[in-house]
């Protein structure tokens, strides 16, 4: 497990540094055009150093609103970071970063995030996932929305997003995840997401699970099914037809 601290500055650059239990700091920089600073976890496969020429799943997890703030061990409190704590051993690099307090996910500081893992870690460029949960989830959508041809699948966990985005992902495999009793955010937020890349010949997988609040998270991140779906997705490069992301 490393702890990390990315920082995105306004036309300077961008600095890594990795606090890694036994081993040294290390550091890295690029020219950016915002400024952000992110907290994030990095759990790596225990046989990651057994195999130089290896390269690995990635698998991008956003936390909830609660969990945001300046405390990284917060990160832990839900979903794959969670499971990794407490022993879980995942076949895929796990990068958990925490959203600033009073802030919302950016989808520009998170694809600047995943490239310069790209370029410390041997990542499968060609198998990058993002999933989260709550703010989480209306993160995983609008970073696929953005970014459509850098993932491989999305799993996004009662969140929701702009309806008419939804062009831009209908050839990205997506599972999505909601409780018909959730108060906080509405089953209406993924549904209406789901209807939309349906007409668009989507073949997006809704669970709904009856009778279940807010926190449908645990059973969804518990499930080894969902990994092991997750994994078996390879990226398709080409977004739909005269279809350019950012539009």
């Amino acid at each position: 497990m490393r702890l990390s601290i990315f920082t995105a500055a306004a036309l300077l650059s961008i600095f890594i540094s990795n606090t890694c239990f036994a081993q040294s700091d290390a550091s890295h920089s690029f020219t950016v055009t915002f400024e952000r600073t992110l907290e994030y976890l990095l759990d790596v496969p225990d046989d990651y150093e057994s195999d130089s020429s290896k390269k690995w799943p990635l698998v991008l997890f956003l936390h909830g609103a609660g969990e945001r703030g300046s405390d990284l061990s917060k990160v832990r409190t839900h979903g794959p970071p969670k499971l990794a704590a407490a022993g879980k051993k995942f076949p895929f690099i796990l990068v958990s970063p925490q959203c600033p307090e009073n802030r919302w996910w950016d989808p520009e500081t998170l694809y600047a995030l995943i490239e310069d893992i790209e370029d410390q870690y041997r990542v499968d460029k060609d198998r990058i996932y993002v999933t989260g949960l709550s703010m989480g989830g209306y993160g995983t959508w609008a970073l696929a929305m953005q970014y459509p041809e850098k993932f491989a699948a999305i799993a996004p966990v009662c969140g929701g997003g702009i309806p008419y985005r939804t062009r831009f992902i209908t050839n990205l495999p997506i599972r999505t995840f909601h409780g018909d009793a959730d108060t906080a955010v509405p089953i209406s937020e993924t549904q209406v997401l789901v209807d939309e890349l349906k007409k668009r010949g989507s073949t997006v997988q809704f669970t709904i699970y009856p009778e279940v609040g807010h926190n449908c998270w645990d059973q969804t991140y518990d499930n080894p099914k969902l990994y092991e779906w997750m994994l078996k997705q390879k990226r398709k490069i080409d977004p739909p037809a005269g279809q350019q992301a950012g539009q």
